[in-house]
């Protein structure tokens, strides 16, 4: 019909005369030549069937780039979904630790994402004999807690197969270093880089509430003993550093004042000369503060209450799957007033806008600095993310996280961890050595087992 009112001589621009104006015959359409039309009743009907006609192609359009504008913003926004729900029995005492494991820059003989492939799909019953977990109290006593699981959702995201079995990069920084260090403790302090904290083992971490931080398991347990560190365990928060020592009471300050006291009266009574030094001296300090260095950062070390890591993680227990456990929760002993980052789920993050991963820690090449760095992911699986992001030790156990809109909000982003950055690390494929940047990620049971260690009530842990 529409091609058939076309081809007869309408326009288009008919349609925007307003129906109103059609009282009287339609003349001939400007510079068109072509026939006008002689009876009114038909010029209304094939109006009226051409202005349907376009009314529905623009809408069917209209509601097209909707969708597709819809389909991009869901790409942008954190999704929604019900978790799994872990019941926790009662908890079995065991020996206290032995505090004799040496800590490791680099892990070897982990099962990667390639060599995970050609292993059987785990059951349920060994699916909570992995997320079952230790507890380490301040003074080393132990208990384990088994896991059960209660809800027949999905247990784990999809996520791309593995595809880098052709590519390969060495070491931990990959061409020119890409890292920032940031020194400044205007950016140092504030959101997002103040969630990240420096465990006394020599790692990172990220605080995932005021009393909770998120690391890497093998920052304080090798899979068989706890580190010798990790006996009295303490995190590092950045805090403006102190302009001097020996003030914390006030005994510093009062010092200074008695002897100021003591060398004023000595001047005093040898006369004005004295007094006069006395002044050039002070305006020459008064000057030295003036180009003093901006002040920069220290760390408020905080002791650590108690620590929980998956049985996952131990050597014996998970058969290959070992370094998709590799994070742990350590309860500090007070809360802290800096601001904490939430956990979040990403199905895929290749298929994120760029895929693109940011990560802030304490590398060991850049002591007390915090160094930021931000990369594509190159594979992932269910469990584990390869990247390009430049790292050394010390990074190991920094929080890995995007930044998404909230769902049903078109103005508010928010970052959350998605994963834990594991490290440089050697993992086997097809039977050989080659070492890549591996980072775990959070999936929907991770999230409820890490959401239990927080809250201690898994009906607070329903939803993420």
């Amino acid at each position: 019909m529409l091609g058939v009112l076309l081809s007869s001589g309408w326009r288009t621009n008919a349609v925007q005369t307003p129906t109103n104006q059609l009282g009287s015959d339609i003349t001939q359409t400007q510079n068109s030549g072509l026939t006008a039309c002689r009876s009114r009743a038909v010029c209304v009907m094939a109006s009226e069937t051409l202005n349907l006609l376009l009314s529905t192609s623009v809408l069917t359009l209209l509601f097209t780039a909707a969708g597709v504008v819809s389909a991009v913003e869901d790409e942008y926004t954190w999704p929604q979904q019900k978790l799994p729900l872990l019941r926790f029995k009662r908890t079995i005492r065991l020996g206290s630790s032995s505090f004799t494991a040496q800590g490791q820059n680099e892990l070897h003989g982990m099962c990667g994402i390639e060599c995970q492939q050609g292993l059987p799909k785990p059951s349920l019953e060994d699916l909570e004999h992995m997320l079952s977990y230790e507890t380490m109290y301040a003074n080393g006593t132990r208990t384990l807690t088994p896991v059960s699981l209660q809800d027949g959702s999905e247990l784990s995201s999809a996520a791309t197969n593995s595809s880098l079995s052709s590519l390969r990069h060495k070491r931990e920084v990959y061409g020119p270093d890409t890292r920032f260090t940031i020194s400044d403790k205007q950016y140092s302090l504030k959101y997002p880089f103040s969630t990240s904290v420096k465990i006394s083992t020599g790692c990172s971490g990220v605080l995932v509430s005021p009393r909770h931080v998120l690391t890497a398991a093998h920052c304080i347990h090798d899979g068989s003993d706890y580190l010798k560190g990790a006996q009295k365990l303490s995190v590092g928060i950045l805090r403006k550093g102190r302009k001097g020592k020996g003030r914390g009471k006030g005994g510093g300050k009062r010092r200074r004042e008695k002897e100021g006291e003591e060398v004023q009266e000595e001047e005093e009574g040898k006369g004005g000369k004295k007094k006069e030094e006395r002044k050039k001296a002070k305006g020459r300090k008064s000057r030295s503060k003036r180009n003093a260095k901006a002040e920069g950062t220290s760390f408020r070390w905080t002791r650590v209450k108690q620590t929980q890591v998956p049985k996952g993680w131990f050597k014996g227990v998970s058969e290959g799957t070992a370094a998709d456990y590799d994070y742990a929760v350590l309860e500090l002993k007070r809360a802290q007033k800096s601001h904490h980052m939430d956990l979040g789920i990403i199905p895929s993050i290749k298929k994120l806008p760029a895929g693109r991963v940011h990560f802030s820690g304490f590398d060991d090449d850049r002591p007390g600095n915090l160094v930021y760095r931000f990369c594509s992911v190159s594979d992932e699986s269910s469990d584990l993310l390869y990247q390009y992001c430049d790292a050394k030790p010390g990074s190991s156990g920094a929080g890995v996280y995007v930044r998404l809109k909230e769902p049903g909000s078109k103005r508010k982003w928010k970052r959350k961890v998605i994963g834990v950055f594991s490290g440089h690390q050697w993992v086997d494929v097809n039977g050989q050595q080659q070492d890549y940047n591996v980072a775990v990620r959070i999936t929907p049971l991770k999230f409820a087992q890490i959401c239990h260690w927080v809250h201690g009530d898994s009906g607070q842990c329903q939803n993420a």
